[in-house]
């Protein structure tokens, strides 16, 4: 699949929202143009921060939701939030292969679940994980940070990392989608696209920009990106 026939999505990510109103935060994100939202989950155990879990996923889609939900577990053990998140609503639900004693079973519960399945891979991570399982996924996350908090700068070794990960996708002949997610920015966002990324996690360079000029518009921020977007076809 090409850059031309790709479709890009925008996925802000609510670590960088304010949680004080988070459902209004995304209703507003998701009206200007957003297509996922993507949602990040630590446990202070395989990465240093804890923030939010499934009763934070099940108050969205209450609240009215219906978008797409991209849950990112940065969890160790990952089976018994898989089953969670599947019930809170969860749309794709991704962790890191190196946080499931047995990564194929963790990818099937997923699926058997009703969701799509993925794997994340920090920086130094191999892709060799993806050797025997890549007809069980359905996205692959690429950390361009090293996982815990946001507001990190972009990795720029990541870009080749995306470029192999797109040949591995390419030639495996599966309608993968392929994720970036840390310091991806109006201004390095079309450069990432071409290297083969289709979605895209921002969360402070949506969240963050938007709310200082206009807390209740994110139209100016997610119409840049989409103008960079269109760039790099």
């Amino acid at each position: 699949m090409t850059d031309a026939t790709r479709d890009f999505l925008i996925a802000p990510s609510i670590l960088s929202a304010d949680f004080a109103r988070l459902g209004e935060e995304v209703d507003n994100v998701l009206a200007a143009g957003a297509d996922i939202v993507h949602f990040d989950v630590m446990d202070n155990h395989y990465v240093p921060n804890l923030t939010i879990g499934p009763m934070v996923c099940q108050a969205l889609r209450k609240h009215g939701v219906t978008a797409p939900i991209d849950v990112h577990l940065m969890v160790k053990p990952v089976d018994r939030l898989i089953g969670d998140f599947i019930e809170a609503g969860a749309s794709y639900i991704t962790f890191h292969p190196e946080a499931s004693d047995h990564v194929d079973r963790s990818l099937q519960l997923i699926r058997d679940g009703g969701c799509k399945s993925g794997l994340v891979f920090n920086p130094a991570t191999p892709l060799s994980f993806l050797d025997y399982v890549m007809d069980k996924v359905d996205m692959i996350l690429l950390m361009s940070v090293n996982p815990g908090f946001g507001g990190q700068a972009f990795l720029p070794g990541t870009l080749d990392k995306l470029r192999e990960a797109r040949r591995r996708i390419d030639a495996s002949g599966y309608d993968i989608r392929l994720e970036i997610d840390g310091g991806v920015k109006v201004d390095n966002v079309a450069e990432i696209a071409r290297a083969g990324a289709d979605t895209f996690v921002a969360g402070s360079a949506v969240f963050g920009a938007a709310r200082d000029s206009d807390p209740h518009r994110y139209d100016s921020v997610i119409q840049a990106f989409r103008e960079q977007l269109a760039t790099a076809r």
